[in-house]
């Protein structure tokens, strides 16, 4: 197990961040950690990565305890924060060299991470010179210097444009074909691109950790339907199977059904029975921006 989180807890004040969380994450896996602002996304990492202690629970590393046995723990983590810290006057093979000292690693390895992380076109050059995604790669270069089994990268793209953006994400990708990499972010084609699997943390608690491949696999289906004419909510909720429905725009709307019956058909009867017309009928899949959605909007309500 590279990573594991047993009732962990931590309160800012008055403010609970983490309420009993507890998850598993297997050697290899590549998974995203999603939640809202302020839903304890960085407080955890920050935890596992030893910045922070916990008020209760316990967490391990690579079998190290995060309290107990923190350089061990230090030593099998390479972490990219959110607000990547770097000197901007260094050149990037001087940051890289600095580092490499820090962690007492061989100064080839210099050489190694550079080219794995794609610097090499720019590794002569001061890192304030660079643009921010290769400002990222000098990031992900240094938590890669010690070549560490777990990976845990805070909002690695944030800020880079889109060809950055697929940039990092392979980047990333490759990486997590021999590490186990713990990806927080707030984009969720992101956590589809790279991860295997996705936990969703909302006030504190874990609210889903599922496989992404299971994702799809639930009995859900969405249909976005537009009609000719105004639909009363109360003369929708007579359609059968109909889980929840959103007003998307004037007359169109997204119906949610729990069942894996084709449910266009009944939605074309229900508009001929009650005098409209249907305009548009598509099936839409379940992707993960609905889940988080749906997930993070029930705790509200709850």
């Amino acid at each position: 197990m590279s990573i594991e989180v047993k009732a962990i807890s931590k309160m800012y004040g008055a403010q609970k961040a983490l309420n009993n969380v507890s998850f598993s994450v297997n050697k290899g896996e590549v998974v995203g950690f999603l939640g809202p602002n302020g839903a304890g996304k960085s407080t955890l990492m920050k935890i596992l990565t030893t910045y922070l202690s916990a008020d209760s629970g316990t967490a391990l590393v690579n079998g190290s305890d995060v309290a107990a046995q923190q350089k061990a723990v230090q030593q099998s983590i390479g972490y990219l924060p959110e607000h990547n810290p770097l000197y901007l006057d260094l050149y990037v093979r001087e940051y890289l060299a600095f580092n490499a000292d820090v962690y007492k690693v061989d100064k080839s390895r210099i050489d190694e991470v550079i080219q794995l992380t794609g610097l090499t076109p720019e590794a002569n050059k001061k890192i304030g010179q660079l643009s921010k995604g290769y400002r990222q790669r000098v990031g992900l270069a240094t938590a890669l210097l010690h070549d560490p089994e777990v990976l845990i990268l805070d909002e690695p793209t944030t800020g880079l444009d889109p060809n950055q953006l697929v940039e990092i994400r392979e980047l990333i990708k490759n990486i997590g074909k021999d590490k186990t990499v713990f990806l927080s972010t707030h984009i969720m084609q992101e956590v589809e691109a790279i991860c295997d699997r996705v936990i969703i943390i909302n006030k504190g608690e874990i609210v889903t950790d599922k496989k992404l491949n299971s994702l799809s696999g639930d009995s859900e289906q969405i249909i976005e339907v537009e009609f000719d004419y105004r639909v009363e909510e109360q003369l929708l909720q007579s359609i059968p199977h109909l889980k929840n429905y959103v007003n998307v725009f004037d007359f169109t709307w997204e119906l949610t059904f729990d069942t894996k019956e084709d449910m266009r058909p009944t939605i074309f009867d229900f508009a001929h029975d009650n005098g409209l017309k249907t305009l548009r009928l598509n099936q839409k899949n379940k992707n993960l921006e609905a889940i988080f959605r749906e997930m993070t909007n029930k705790q509200k309500e709850e």
